[in-house]
């Protein structure tokens, strides 16, 4: 089993049971102690697990599922999300199909757009979004599918389905939270899905996320670190850019 591998199996033990004694790592893994013992200093290094006497426990993160509504999510960090909805859409070519995710930071990258970026084309899962984009002259394809009106998202199996068809240059996604062993989470499994699904057919992953968002681990998981780029206005913790590439737009 290779080291990565390992590593999965260990950060999925203890997302159930929050601690684990080497002991039992070593029989889920069926490998030896010092196996065990060299993948815990490396996971410790990284920032990904705390190792204390005997095993290891998940770094102290903060625990939430709480969801403000779409309203309210456009009064928090206005200024740090137009920082990063800025830098985020000088990314964007005229000849990229992108993929803007329901949000609100990403819905200030709709507003943001200018430019070479109106002459891309858009698939988003928000409404306003869609709206905004449309309205500046954009070209904008939504996905069929069930809208949840906490978020104002398109979310459900015909959504995925619909994402099935495309191959997108770009995809900016927003998440609730971004932890070193949990990745880039949400309250929402179906809204997660949906995140998930078009990362997956993105070549290039964004995830944007003000500083608040860092620590924070919520219910449905999105995707590791290692499966997308993290744009933010600031990184407190130097140890996320050993795990994935991190834009910092205040730097």
């Amino acid at each position: 089993m290779l080291a990565e591998e390992r590593f999965s199996q260990i950060l999925a033990l203890l997302a159930e049971k929050r601690t684990a004694t080497v002991q039992e790592l070593c029989e889920a893994l069926n490998v030896s102690e010092s196996t065990i013992r060299r993948d815990l200093l490396e996971l410790d290094r990284q920032g990904r697990v705390n190792k204390v006497h005997g095993g290891a426990t998940l770094p102290s993160s903060q625990f939430r599922a709480d969801e403000p509504t779409m309203e309210a999510k456009e009064t928090l960090a206005v200024s740090q999300k137009n920082t990063i909805a800025k830098a985020a859409a000088a990314l964007i070519q005229a000849d990229d199909f992108v993929y803007l995710d329901a949000g609100s930071t990403t819905l200030a990258v709709a507003r943001a757009v200018s430019g070479a970026a109106l002459d891309a084309h858009y698939v988003t899962n928000g409404i306003a979004h869609a709206r905004l984009l449309a309205q500046k002259g954009c070209r904008v394809f939504v996905p069929g599918g069930l809208l949840r009106p906490q978020t104002e998202a398109i979310i459900g199996a015909a959504a995925m389905a619909a994402l099935q068809q495309y191959n997108f240059t770009k995809a900016f996604l927003g998440a609730n939270g971004i932890d070193l062993a949990a990745g880039f989470t949400t309250p929402d499994p179906e809204e997660a899905a949906v995140k998930a699904c078009a990362a997956r057919r993105a070549h290039e992953v964004w995830f944007l996320a003000d500083d608040t968002k860092f620590g924070s681990i919520y219910p449905a998981v999105i995707a590791g670190l290692q499966d997308g780029s993290i744009l933010t206005n600031r990184c407190p913790d130097p140890r996320y850019h050993q795990q994935t590439l991190v834009k910092e737009a205040e730097a």
